[in-house]
């Protein structure tokens, strides 16, 4: 059995883990990040993660899940700015107390890998990613390797433009599938429809504050039967479908993989999604499937998908 270490960064804590080659977890560490610290010193806890978990014991390599854009062939994060960090040397700062091979990508990427090889993903070879929370974000998984584009800076899923001059992003541009399919966005859509519609259950179930309204507001009152809920439901599904379709027909996946917390919603979310992306891909109905699943692996497709990095397919 051979062993690997995987790391995943984030704003507030980075999580650890010694993985074996089969993607069972033997050992788990989290740290606080304290990212307003000097990146050294962010460097030298995980070093000591893992030193700590593979305790003497001979490792394969180390891969790495950062927020960012990442030089993954220099092992450089040139920007992580929830991290405040820009052209940080991160491998070579490991390598002064780690001796195994050190490999970075971007934390989305990383988790795609993750839910691919060991996740919901793992029947398939081809799969795509995509996570709706804050942002949306996601990796492509192209025969059971990862896609990353030049200098691991491709796979932006959550910017690619679904309707040209349409909402701002916070990337700068208009349209973007995030401006339209994550959570954020389901969240403004739904206190629109509530401030048009005083009589929505939505008030009912935010206890009559705006404030208390979360991605469950809409699509738990359309459950019940309310006509303005539905309506945000039915055009988030939409906008959804439009940027998944686009995915399905660049890349013909045999499966997108939907994570974030949206995806609770379950079947109430995948099949009305499903019947859409069939019916506008490129070929129609009759022509290859992709299927869409939700993730499995929950908060260890990170770990999972760094430790992947250095696997073997």
């Amino acid at each position: 059995m051979k062993k690997y270490v995987g790391i995943d960064i984030g704003g507030t804590a980075v999580k650890a883990a010694l993985i074996a080659d089969d993607g069972t977890i033997l050992r788990r560490s989290s740290v606080p990040t304290l990212a307003t610290r000097p990146y050294a010193a962010v460097a030298a806890d995980i070093a000591k993660q893992i030193v700590e978990l593979s305790s003497g014991e001979r490792i394969e390599g180390v891969g790495i899940g950062c927020p960012g854009a990442i030089d993954s062939r220099a092992g450089v994060i040139r920007y992580a700015n929830n991290l405040y960090w820009k052209d940080v040397p991160l491998a070579d700062e490991l390598h002064k107390t780690v001796n195994a091979p050190i490999c970075i990508s971007n934390d989305a990427n990383v988790a795609a890998l993750g839910e691919a090889r060991f996740g919901a993903g793992k029947e398939y070879s081809d799969t795509a990613f995509v996570t709706l929370g804050t942002g949306v974000g996601g990796g492509i998984v192209v025969d059971g390797k990862l896609f990353e584009g030049y200098n691991g800076m491709g796979a932006e899923i959550g910017h690619m433009v679904i309707k040209a001059d349409g909402v701002l992003c916070t990337c700068g541009r208009r349209g973007c599938l995030e401006s339209y399919a994550s959570a954020t966005a389901l969240v403004r859509e739904t206190v629109f429809a509530m401030q048009t519609d005083r009589n929505s259950s939505m008030w009912a179930f935010a206890d009559g504050d705006l404030n208390k309204v979360d991605g469950r507001t809409s699509f738990e009152c359309a459950k019940k039967g309310d006509a303005t809920a539905q309506k945000v439901v039915n055009a988030y599904i939409a906008a959804l479908a439009e940027g998944i379709t686009n995915l399905v027909n660049i890349f013909r996946s045999q499966a997108v993989i939907l994570g974030g917390g949206v995806c609770a919603q379950g079947k109430y979310l995948t099949e009305p999604l499903q019947k859409l992306v069939d019916e506008a891909r490129y070929g129609g109905a009759d022509s290859l499937r992709t299927v869409i699943v939700t993730a499995s692996l929950g908060n260890d497709a990170g770990v999972l998908g760094a430790a992947g990095l250095l696997m073997p397919r």
